[in-house]
């Protein structure tokens, strides 16, 4: 850790030791399969995930990240390297599983939620990756997550907003009988339709229950939970 100003997205010492393994871990076979080639790491870890919350939270641009940070070059290529490689999704996996632990749960989920969001985007988004939600009538793009019951994040896949809820729908289904095998019941909105709602039928050992259409919310016919509306990049609580 350097001796600057702490910024208010830094991680605290409890939080870098609990993901720090798995960061150094990357690291250390991201250096083995170079075969010791090349030159050593210069940059401390805690510093590199403190620069990537640091945009996270601020939502400035990789150029802009202060001078007491690492260069921002660097930054950006380990945040290009842990997205590919799946360290994020082992961080979440990681926190997740501690945070249902505490709360008395097993650590893996027996039911998920799953909803969408459509939300404008900037006018420098390739139109390629934009859509229109007819629906909502908002051109940018769609957010399609599923939760556990606690709202804690499973899985996410990010469309353009004119793709159906139903389709993104049943693509996060596909995923969920391979990470989650124990899953039996899964919680969708009307909006996703009758496709996504019998694929869960078929993909759980119980059944999908529905929020009607009229509903702003979801209501379920046994304990109350649904996906909570969130943005993970300003939630201090997320953090």
């Amino acid at each position: 850790m350097t001796d600057r100003r702490a910024y208010p997205s830094d991680l605290s010492d409890a939080r870098w030791e609990l993901i720090e393994p798995v960061l150094s871990a990357g690291r250390y076979e991201r250096h083995g399969r170079a075969l010791a080639f090349g030159r050593p790491a210069q940059h401390d870890l805690r510093e590199i995930m403190n620069a990537i919350l640091y945009v996270d939270r601020t939502g400035c641009q990789w150029a802009y990240l202060p001078h007491d940070f690492p260069p921002h070059q660097t930054v950006h290529g380990y945040f290009a390297k842990w997205q590919k490689g799946g360290i994020f999704a082992q961080l979440n996996g990681l926190l997740r599983e501690l945070v249902r632990r505490q709360e008395g749960r097993n650590t893996e989920p027996s039911a998920c939620v799953i909803d969408a969001q459509s939300i404008k985007t900037s006018t420098s988004v390739p139109a390629r990756s934009q859509g229109i939600d007819a629906g909502k009538k908002i051109v940018g793009r769609k957010r399609s997550i599923i939760t556990d019951t606690l709202g804690l994040l499973l899985a996410v896949l990010v469309t353009a907003a004119g793709v159906q809820d139903s389709t993104a729908g049943r693509t996060l289904l596909d995923f969920c009988p391979h990470a989650w095998p124990g899953q039996r019941r899964a919680r969708v909105r009307a909006g996703h339709g009758s496709p996504a709602g019998a694929q869960a039928d078929r993909q759980t050992t119980n059944d999908a229950d529905r929020c009607p259409r009229e509903q702003g919310v979801f209501v379920p016919r046994d304990p109350p939970w649904s996906a909570p509306s969130w943005n993970p990049g300003r939630d201090p609580a997320a953090g």
